[in-house]
C-alpha cells in the first residue's frame, strides 16, 4: 500500500515538472528569437521603438496613451514624439517640436556593456538640429534620450517592435 502511494506521489510530481520543463525551454526559445530579431533589425538599420513613457526636463514623467515611436529606415528618421518643456527659439505657433521626418546626417552605434547597443545619430531639418541617443536592450527595451538645438532635451523609454 506505502509504495503504490509512493508510486502515485511520484507520478503526480512528474507530471506536474514535465510542463513546467517545457515552458521554461519555451520561455528560453522565445527571449533568443527576441534577441536574434532585435540584432538582425538593428544591423539592417530597419526598426520602430514604440515609446510609452515620457519623461520631461522639468516636470513629472507621464505614461504615453497614444500610438508614438521613432522610426529609423536606412537613412531616414521619422519620427513621433510628444513634448514638453522649454523652448528657446521656435517658430511661431509652436513648429513641428519632435514630430518630422528627415535625413540622418550623423549615424553611429556600438555594442555597450551586457548586450546593449548604443546608438547616436544626428538629424537637422528647417526647424531644429537634433542628437537621438537610443539605448537598446537585447530583450528590445529602449531608452530614448533627444537633445534639440533650441528646446530643453527629454527622455523616452519603449520597446522595438519586432515580427514573431
Amino acid at each position: 500500500m506505502k509504495t503504490l502511494l509512493t508510486l502515485t506521489l511520484l507520478a503526480a510530481a512528474l507530471a506536474c515538472a514535465a510542463p513546467a520543463a517545457a515552458q521554461k525551454k519555451d520561455k528560453k526559445a522565445e527571449k533568443e528569437r527576441t534577441e536574434q530579431a532585435v540584432r538582425k533589425a538593428l544591423e539592417n538599420r530597419a526598426y520602430t521603438i514604440a515609446i510609452d513613457y515620457m519623461n520631461p526636463m522639468k516636470g513629472r514623467g507621464r505614461t504615453l496613451t497614444s500610438n508614438y515611436s521613432i522610426e529609423v529606415r536606412n537613412d531616414s528618421l521619422f519620427s513621433y514624439l510628444p513634448y514638453a518643456g522649454e523652448a528657446y527659439n521656435v517658430p511661431y505657433g509652436g513648429g513641428k517640436a519632435l514630430n518630422f521626418n528627415a535625413p540622418i546626417a550623423e549615424y553611429s552605434q556600438e555594442a555597450g556593456k551586457k548586450g546593449r547597443t548604443e546608438i547616436t545619430l544626428d538629424v537637422r531639418n528647417e526647424e531644429d538640429h537634433y542628437t537621438y541617443r537610443l539605448t537598446v536592450f537585447p530583450d528590445g527595451n529602449a531608452t530614448l534620450y533627444v537633445q534639440p538645438t533650441h528646446r530643453q532635451s527629454i527622455s523616452f523609454s519603449g520597446e522595438m517592435e519586432t515580427e514573431e
